[in-house]
């Protein structure tokens, strides 16, 4: 059940947060086979005095933090990962340069979900790949 922020210059991700969403979320879809129907997408547009940056990276550069649950394969990750590059650089045009990944796995048992504990909550999808 990835919990997805997304960092950003607030005029680039405001004008481009719903195809963001859209692209991100496919490739959730895709590469981890997460349901279409389960999107969790937090924006933080932040204000350029706010969001200090290397001078190499455009005021397009994004950075994306995905919190999963542990169990997925290192190729199930490496792949998200490189989909992400591939969907985002094709439909926003965004340079491999400015978007930064991170991907954080904890264990079931440390997520609330529902009313529940993480490892006691049933999902309709497969979390090991």
């Amino acid at each position: 059940m990835p919990q997805t922020k997304i960092y950003g210059n607030a005029a680039f991700i405001n004008a481009v947060r719903s195809q963001f969403s859209d692209l991100l979320h496919s490739c959730m879809v895709d590469a981890l086979n997460y349901p279409v129907e389960k999107r969790f997408h937090r924006f933080f547009p932040m204000e350029t005095e706010n969001f200090i940056y290397p001078g190499d990276r455009s005021h397009r550069y994004t950075v994306i933090e995905i919190s999963l649950f542990e169990g997925r394969s290192v190729e199930a990750k490496k792949g998200l990962i490189r989909l992400i590059y591939h969907r985002l650089g094709e439909g926003l045009g965004l340079d491999g340069d400015d978007i930064e990944i991170t991907l954080t796995e904890t264990p079931r048992c440390n997520w609330g979900v529902r009313g529940v504990p993480g490892d006691e909550l049933v999902v309709n999808y497969k979390v090991d790949l």
